[in-house]
């Protein structure tokens, strides 16, 4: 039997084909191995988001190919979305590739993989716009899993690659993404991520209207769903009713995650980004008067921005106090409107406009996170240390981007475990804490 291994890159969304691609590697009947050394087909799942991830992908399956010469390496194979994005560069840049595969052809991977062994270099990209779903090996902790309810995009930010990789938004029926959540939850998952490139507009195709929240209600209600958490939403779809519906049910945590990339009127236009940011800002100050988390992420040094529109920013950054932010520097991606407009930023001052929002970030997260000792909060154990400090998050931390709470006293607490944690002490990133 031959063993498969599987490097997961770039976003949640990709780690859920992952998982999606081990089930369906193992009805295969493939063996699955962590152990890369091991095995004879190694795949590498891509991210093509930005310029560094594509960096990080090949490096990574150039580094991978060399157990062709030190392991017992048979195949090299090529996944995801920079695999459906540069199908013919990657062939010709790595011949040690035996097999690429684009997004959703993943069914194909038992009987690919077969061929490919016996000796048949392969490419399978193709405009397929159905949504894989079904069995997953899960990748995540146990306790632990995201949830994908939609898939493509419709948006078209001038800057972004991702409907040309994705294909046009379309969403998973309801039903089967309450399944799929049941499922989970009876095998003892107890938090549930909602991923997509869009979740605010979940069932916006098929039914008119945004139905993230009428899934909200129905999945806060299946026994078993201890967390429930809603990751990367769009301004102009998320309403007071949506914050509603989150603020009802004690199993949903109060945390909005809301992508704005920038906050000046004019560069949201030339960025082709819709909504209105003065209706963001009521929308983000009624979500804090509620007691929510915020998080989002900016882009700065976007073509044309001015010194004028970076300072813009920083004083909504000032205004909002988000607790969690992340920023990235502009970057250039082929055939999106973005890359050909002038007045591209010189690469000095995007860096220095990153660290300058940085700065000031570091400085509003230390005082956010210093507002929460004293208190005591519903943490979930991640791991537990030989010296008996317990790694954990609370409904104000999501799972692989946010910090960590770290227990000291943690006794007998397990992984997957919730306590409850006095916050005792606070600095820019991480929290310290005990058992209360």
């Amino acid at each position: 039997m031959y063993r498969v291994g599987v490097v997961s890159l770039g976003c949640a969304k990709n780690r859920v084909d992952t998982e999606l691609m081990l089930g369906i590697l193992e009805k295969g009947g493939y063996a699955l191995t962590a152990d890369e050394s091991q095995a004879d087909v190694l795949i590498v799942n891509t991210c093509g988001f930005i310029n560094s991830a594509k960096e990080e992908s090949v490096d990574t399956l150039l580094t991978l190919a060399e157990y062709k010469k030190t392991g017992r390496l048979k195949l090299l194979v090529a996944t995801g979305c920079l695999a459906q994005r540069y199908e013919k560069d990657l062939f010709e840049e790595i011949p040690e590739l035996d097999l690429l595969m684009g997004v959703n052809q993943y069914e194909k991977l038992p009987d690919a993989i077969g061929e490919a062994l016996a000796g048949r270099r392969a490419s399978y990209v193709a405009d397929d716009l159905h949504i894989l779903s079904g069995d997953r090996v899960l990748t995540t902790p146990p306790y632990m899993a995201y949830i994908r309810v939609a898939d493509g995009c419709d948006n078209r930010c001038a800057y972004c690659a991702i409907p040309l990789i994705r294909g046009p938004f379309r969403s998973r029926a309801m039903d089967d993404v309450l399944a799929e959540i049941a499922s989970l939850a009876s095998q003892g998952v107890k938090e549930h991520v909602l991923v997509a490139q869009d979740t605010s507009r979940f069932g916006i195709d098929a039914a008119g209207r945004s139905l993230l929240p009428e899934l909200l209600e129905k999945a806060a209600a299946i026994e078993g769903v201890m967390w429930l958490r809603v990751l990367y939403m769009y301004p102009d779809e998320v309403d007071e009713h949506v914050l509603a519906v989150m603020a009802a049910h004690d199993n949903i945590c109060k945390y909005v995650d809301l992508p704005l990339q920038h906050a000046d009127p004019l560069l949201l236009r030339r960025m082709n980004r819709r909504g209105d940011i003065e209706k963001t800002r009521v929308f983000l100050k009624n979500a804090r008067d509620m007691g929510f988390t915020l998080r989002t992420t900016f882009i700065v040094g976007f073509p044309g921005e001015t010194e004028e529109q970076f300072e813009r920013l920083l004083d909504f950054v000032r205004d909002i106090q988000f607790d969690r932010l992340g920023a990235f520097t502009y970057s250039a991606e082929e055939d999106t409107p973005a890359a050909l407009m002038p007045d591209q930023v010189p690469e000095d001052i995007k860096q220095q406009r990153l660290d300058r929002l940085m700065t000031l970030q570091q400085d509003i997260s230390l005082a956010r996170n210093r507002q929460r000792v004293g208190g005591v909060e519903r943490a979930i154990i991640e791991s537990v240390r030989a010296d008996g400090v317990a790694l954990a998050r609370t409904a104000a931390e999501a799972p692989d981007s946010d910090r960590l709470l770290y227990i000291e006293n943690a006794g007998n607490v397990k992984t997957g475990d919730f306590v409850q944690a006095r916050i005792t002490g606070a600095d820019i990133y991480d929290l310290t804490g005990v058992i209360a």
